[in-house]
């Protein structure tokens, strides 16, 4: 086994499966456009806790004050009020805050794309049509794309409701998730100062700074995270090596798991031709665990 298919393989074992988290409909008008909502995120490098001889350990928590492991039903939830004075919630109570379940994405209205401030956004999902109505999608993303327009909607998503602006980039619906006004801060409470007016000069030295270092084109390179990278290829060259790896057994459920997921970009090609995506081979039980030990 070669380094690059060490770090592949690192790769592979650490970057989640994408699934759809929400399924409905985009509506506006009298457009009705089924969709899935997928992660457009990939987690980075996923350490997890095991112990010695390689099996997955749980979190647990316990009371501060005697050190009891606390189960389940031991725990509640409380919003604190002032230091050690707690108001308790109960679950039913939150159930009942909860908003009505809606399939819809309601589209309420659209905006130039450069009117939305990018402190909003904060999270990015791609918008992944129906097989059969792939035509209708690709009309609404090309007429967006070629209107530079973003759409703003509201939906709700495991019980709590989302704002949304949904961006369409070459050919593909994006939803951004948008924080709320109250959730920001303004430049004032985190004591920035007041504008001022520039010395001339130093302005011009900035300009021209700036000039030097403009380019036409954003590089993505630069938003690799070198950190990680690292990681890879330290984790890559133990595995090589076979230096503190463990095999504990899969678990039933998991190799189960494993069996039925689909890649994303798969799927979105599989949509966009009009064909139902189809879940991923399982993998032979041989690969699947191997007696612990190092």
């Amino acid at each position: 086994m070669n380094e690059d298919n060490d770090t592949n393989q690192v790769e592979e074992a650490e970057e989640e499966q994408p699934h759809a988290m929400w399924s409905g409909i985009i509506a506006f008008g009298l457009v009705s456009l089924p969709v899935s909502l997928f992660p457009a995120q990939r987690g980075k490098v996923a350490l997890k806790m095991v112990d010695p001889e390689g099996t997955l350990l749980k979190r647990q928590f316990f009371c501060a004050d005697d050190n009891r492991a606390l189960e389940r039903d031991d725990i509640v939830r409380s919003y604190e009020i002032e230091k050690y004075h707690y108001v308790v919630v109960e679950d039913e109570e939150l159930e009942a805050l909860e908003p009505k379940k809606s399939r819809e994405i309601d589209l309420k209205r659209f905006v130039p794309l450069g009117a939305i401030n990018p402190v909003y956004f904060e999270r990015a999902y791609f918008l992944v049509p129906d097989s059969d109505t792939t035509k209708a999608y690709r009309l609404l993303a090309k007429s967006m794309e070629d209107e530079q327009k973003a759409g703003i909607a509201t939906f709700v998503m495991r019980g709590k409701d989302y704002l949304v602006a949904i961006i369409a980039e070459g050919g593909i619906l994006r939803a951004e998730t948008l924080r709320f006004h109250d959730e920001l801060r303004t430049p004032e409470q985190v004591g920035l100062p007041r504008r001022q007016a520039g010395d001339k000069e130093v302005t011009e030295k900035m300009r021209a700074a700036i000039g030097k270092l403009t380019r036409q084109h954003f590089d993505a390179e630069l938003l690799s995270d070198p950190h990680v990278k690292s990681l890879q290829q330290h984790i890559a060259e133990k595995l090589k090596s076979g230096t503190d790896v463990l095999h504990a057994p899969a678990e039933p459920e998991a190799a189960e798991a494993e069996s039925n997921v689909i890649d994303l970009m798969q799927v979105l090609k599989e949509r966009l031709q009009g064909r139902a995506p189809q879940p991923a081979k399982p993998q032979p039980a041989a690969n699947r665990g191997k007696p612990r030990g190092r």
